[in-house]
């Protein structure tokens, strides 16, 4: 019995207890913090998409109301008898052709760069990352001009054909930071078993680089579907808009009046669901591939 009550009052088992109860306080403290931090992300959103089911009388009235009484579908009526559909379809085909586009011309640019030894690589790939230090600015106008020339103002033209080549210099750079670090004996393998430059880029880089490859389609889905300025300058003409310049449009440009925030709330919510659709879907790869290109760059 002695030995017994010296165990429970022992010092270690003490410390372990104390140890034990930190570590609880600690992960009750950490999961508060997460908890508030997610309520102060959510809400905005969440406060948006209820007022999209709010009338037009009652997105007016102050103090503000947080819960439609009744429900109501006016916002989203306004919103799909407009010509938003046209240009939601008109955003799809570009964000459709990019998306497709974008991660292939970049890694074949970043094969060259990180799998092929030529004269004046690297001096040529310092020049590539230069033009990233360049402000888009700088660039407008002369852009503007040489679309105007060609004829391809207000068409899907000058959201398209650039990226056939080479896709954009960050993603180049990223796409080859990753490659530089799939072991070259895999390669040369390959060619030992006769495979051409092409199969080894294809039948043994390219699955390789596939969450890297997942991050570039995402990010040139977000970049394209929420861009409204480059439709602004090159594809301004009515009835040739896309979803984000006509929503931009018709919310601030055109002053959507107070008892139409409804229909402004609409919007915000039609532009978030595809974004966070494909976030929810390949949130792994993202993660994958934003972490193992950090370690290897």
């Amino acid at each position: 019995m002695p030995d017994m009550e010296h165990t429970k009052n022992s010092p270690n088992l003490t410390n372990f207890r104390n140890t034990r109860a930190a570590r609880g306080l600690t992960r009750t403290l950490q999961y508060a913090v997460l908890i508030i931090l997610a309520i102060v992300l959510v809400f905005p959103y969440f406060y948006m998409f209820i007022r999209s089911f709010m009338t037009s009388d009652q997105v007016k009235l102050y103090p503000v109301e947080f819960w439609p009484a009744p429900f109501s579908v006016q916002g989203w009526s306004m919103f799909f008898e407009g010509d938003y559909i046209k240009a939601f379809l008109r955003t799809v085909l570009i964000v459709g052709i990019n998306v497709i586009v974008v991660p292939c011309s970049a890694s074949l640019v970043a094969y060259g760069f990180a799998k092929i030894k030529f004269l004046g690589s690297g001096l040529l790939f310092a020049v590539m990352l230069a033009t990233m230090m360049i402000p888009g600015v700088v660039t407008q106008i002369p852009l503007y001009v040489m679309y105007t020339n060609l004829g391809w103002t207000n068409t899907i033209l000058p959201f398209v054909i650039p990226n056939f080549f080479g896709g954009g210099a960050i993603y180049i750079f990223l796409i080859r930071q990753f490659m530089k670090g799939i072991p070259n004996e895999m390669d040369n393998a390959a060619r030992l078993d006769g495979a051409n430059l092409f199969q080894r880029y294809l039948l043994i880089t390219v699955p390789l680089c596939i969450p890297v490859l997942i991050f570039v389609m995402v990010s040139v889905f977000n970049a394209y579907w929420g861009d409204f300025y480059g439709p602004l300058l090159y594809m301004n003409q009515e009835g040739k808009e896309t979803l984000a310049f006509k929503i931009y449009q018709d919310v601030t440009v055109q002053n959507v009046t107070k008892d139409k925030e409804n229909l402004r709330m609409a919007s915000g919510v039609f532009m978030s669901i595809l974004p966070m659709i494909f976030f929810i879907l390949f949130q792994k790869q993202l993660i994958e591939g934003v972490a193992v290109d950090g370690l290897k760059g």
